[in-house]
């Protein structure tokens, strides 16, 4: 392999191009789970985000989200909180039949282990869970930040590719 193989394949999985194809599958889930957070008014299905804090949910009304989003840092101990979103969302989304809850925690450690707890206890109760969102963010969106909040400073950069994905949807 010649020098300018080599830099021609690096190209492939470095820089702008890269960045530009990560961007865009992340643009495609973000319209994907903001269709289904919608409130049905809206055309959508009204099914919550999960996340952890306030910051969170201010990046998530950056990037366009305008259904219900729910906090898990709200002073409640994690069985309280289970029972809570068991007793408000039930099992299945009566909607569109999807699950009733979309988990969306930080991809670092700590919020690996919380969505992990959420999945299991709440899977328990035969309550499934949409972390499509959080998969896709957590392999596009890793170099910009292991947060939720991380995101904000990238809303004017991702809110035309989303729009772009709700055209083509």
């Amino acid at each position: 392999m010649g020098a300018s193989d080599w830099i021609q394949d690096r190209t492939k999985f470095s820089g702008p191009p890269a960045r530009e194809a990560r961007f865009s599958l992340a643009a495609r889930a973000f319209a994907e789970s903001q269709l289904r957070n919608r409130m049905p008014s809206d055309g959508g299905a009204g099914c919550p985000i999960v996340v952890e804090g306030k910051r969170d949910k201010e990046a998530l009304r950056a990037l366009g989200f305008e259904g219900p989003i729910e906090l898990i840092n709200r002073g409640w101990d994690r069985s309280r909180l289970v029972a809570y979103f068991y007793d408000t969302y039930g099992t299945r989304n009566t909607i569109d039949g999807g699950p009733p809850l979309m988990l969306l925690m930080d991809w670092d450690r700590t919020g690996g282990r919380i969505q992990t707890t959420l999945r299991d206890r709440l899977n328990s109760l035969d309550v499934p869970i949409d972390e499509n969102l959080r998969r896709v963010l957590l392999r596009t969106m890793k170099p910009e930040g292991k947060t939720v909040e991380a995101l904000a400073p990238f809303a004017k950069t991702l809110m035309p590719l989303i729009e772009d994905q709700f055209d083509r949807m």
